[in-house]
């Protein structure tokens, strides 16, 4: 297990957050994880609950001993943390983070860190449609890719150890650059989100709200409308260009399907169909 930390803090202790804990100690982590959070009810239970060792609402104390410090919160609260905790940070110290924005994140947060201290940013590719600690398991981040986006100034060791970490963990790890990240997961992420909270709510006001006659299909469309709001308006914040560049393409393509049913385009449509059924085949 190359998991070259002792002592561990988590900033925000929730589904990520949690996850991640469990998943240290399901691989025999025997050093210490303090829990950080907005609650002290939350923190206790997640202590109660054996996912922390230690917990503090208080930043100095959480993060003056720490080797390791994960930002497991919205992404929009990385950057105002690492100005709160910079200057308890011990020298060597690494700050990684869980965020779905890469390139805002750590073009922001790397001038931030103090000599001899590294940020290191990351993206597991992994979540559950529930949040809470409640929601926390040892094995979320399991066969899980990990996206890990070194900027131009990432101390190469700092990279190294934070690699190690994910890879012990069970995530398979991918270097990729922070602006190419936001790009791809503005497309394969961030949109699907956009789309089915916009489906939910377009069924959800027609007359008598006829959401419950869903069936299956339903349900798999719109899961990730059940994702936490507060997170989702932070990532379509922090990566609106790109998410504005997917919203147009897609819009282009439902009006494409618009005007072939309004032609009675028959052919057509069912073309456009085969062509999605046929690249879906991907995700199998």
């Amino acid at each position: 297990m190359n998991i070259h930390f002792k002592n561990i803090c988590i900033v925000g202790v929730g589904l990520m957050g949690g996850s991640f804990a469990l998943a240290l100690k399901a691989q025999g982590f025997k050093g210490k994880i303090t829990g950080i959070g907005r609650t002290r009810k939350n923190l206790i239970k997640a202590k109660r609950l054996g996912v922390i060792d230690f917990y503090t609402t208080e930043y100095k104390a959480a993060v003056q001993n720490a080797d390791l410090v994960l930002l497991a919160t919205p992404v929009g609260w990385a950057e105002p943390i690492v100005r709160k905790i910079r200057q308890h940070l011990k020298k060597g110290a690494i700050v990684t983070d869980v965020g779905s924005v890469k390139s805002r994140i750590v073009k922001k947060i790397e001038p931030l860190m103090p000599k001899g201290m590294h940020f290191v940013g990351a993206h597991p590719i992994a979540g559950r449609e529930c949040s809470g600690i409640e929601c926390a398991t040892a094995e979320l981040y399991r066969n899980a890719r990990c996206i890990i986006t070194p900027g131009a100034h990432t101390d190469k060791k700092a990279l190294k150890k934070v690699v190690q970490l994910w890879k012990a963990v069970g995530s398979k790890v991918v270097l990729m650059e922070p602006e190419k990240h936001d790009m791809i997961f503005a497309e394969v992420s961030h949109l699907p989100h956009v789309v089915a909270y916009a489906l939910v709510n377009s069924i959800a006001k027609t007359e008598n709200n006829i959401l419950h006659h869903g069936g299956k299909g339903l349900r798999d469309m719109t899961r990730i409308a059940l994702s936490s709001p507060e997170l989702w308006r932070d990532i379509c914040e922090h990566n609106r260009k790109n998410l504005l560049n997917s919203l147009r393409n897609f819009s282009s393509h439902v009006s494409h399907l618009t005007h072939l049913i309004q032609r009675s385009d028959w052919p057509g449509l069912e073309n456009e169909f085969s062509k999605a059924k046929e690249a879906r085949q991907i995700l199998e």
